[in-house]
């Protein structure tokens, strides 16, 4: 812990954050620079937008505004949080749209690898008073064969009661909320966590200069992101929202799906509540 606290948080240094994680996480690694591709990409998208200004009339306030703009997604460390928000999607769903297995969502800007690995059933790591409501998860893993996958690897993210993630605001243990689970010999996983809440994404950088510019809310529904994985089989990634919450249909990020949508119900240990989920992969090919 540190002497800040989550309500110190900034979009600056959560923007920086998620900026110096993505810098390290490899992702772009085995990217190759094929010429007639990126020739392809950059000529559509530079048409696109000199198209929006011809039929839109972009005066040049309106273009010196966006040069502002721009850079300071750049000085906040939000481009991260700006390409995961409006853009991922689209680009989850093109990689996805074979599958036969469960529907994934996108990622977004706050996962860490390598989150500390349990056995199931476990605890999540949290505090000793981290307030929410005390949520059972549960589910199986399985092949689109309807084989159980036996030490299925499910990791498991998600924000505090207050919309913060570990890692990504002050005064948080670093792996508050994040952990590795690994599913029994029946593919069965069990984990206990608390019920995440809705939030905004951050709202004091450009992002959020953006959304009051156009007159958009900030709000995510509330959600928990999860990594499912198994040998032989393709990476699923999935955020799982719960019913009723009121963002569930405009959600900023446009990552809900009908399939993703979580049945809550009470605990059968008269705590909290519990829910099952369970997951089918889809074998590499």
């Amino acid at each position: 812990m540190t002497a800040e606290t989550t309500a110190d948080a900034t979009a600056a240094k959560s923007g920086n954050a998620a900026t110096d994680k993505f810098r390290s996480s490899g992702k772009t690694a085995a990217v190759a620079a094929d010429v007639a591709r990126v020739n392809l990409l950059a000529s559509k998208l530079i048409k696109a937008a000199n198209d929006i200004v011809l039929e839109e009339r972009v005066t040049y306030d309106e273009f010196n505004a966006l040069k502002a703009w721009l850079i300071k997604v750049g000085d906040d460390g939000e481009w991260p949080l700006f390409l995961d928000v409006w853009l991922e999607h689209s680009v989850e769903e093109v990689a996805t749209d074979h599958r036969e297995g469960n529907k994934g969502s996108i990622e977004g800007p706050y996962y860490v690898p390598e989150a500390p690995t349990q056995q199931s059933p476990a605890a999540i790591s949290m505090r000793e008073d981290e307030p929410g409501t005390p949520l059972l998860f549960q589910g199986q893993v399985r092949s689109t064969d309807g084989s159980a996958l036996a030490g299925a690897k499910v990791e498991l993210w998600h924000a505090d009661e207050a919309g913060f993630y570990s890692q990504f605001a002050p005064g948080l243990p670093e792996w508050n909320l994040r952990g590795t689970f690994l599913a029994d010999a029946e593919g069965n996983f069990q984990i206990s966590t608390v019920q995440p809440a809705p939030y905004q994404i951050p709202t004091d950088g450009a992002c959020g200069q953006l959304i009051e510019a156009a007159g958009w809310h900030a709000w995510r529904p509330a959600h928990l992101h999860l990594k499912v994985s198994a040998p032989g089989h393709e990476l699923l990634t999935a955020q799982l929202y719960f019913p009723g919450d009121v963002h569930n249909d405009d959600d900023i990020a446009t990552a809900v799906k009908p399939e993703l949508m979580l049945d809550i119900q009470p605990a059968a240990s008269g705590n909290g509540v519990q829910t099952t989920y369970d997951f089918v992969l889809d074998p590499v090919k």
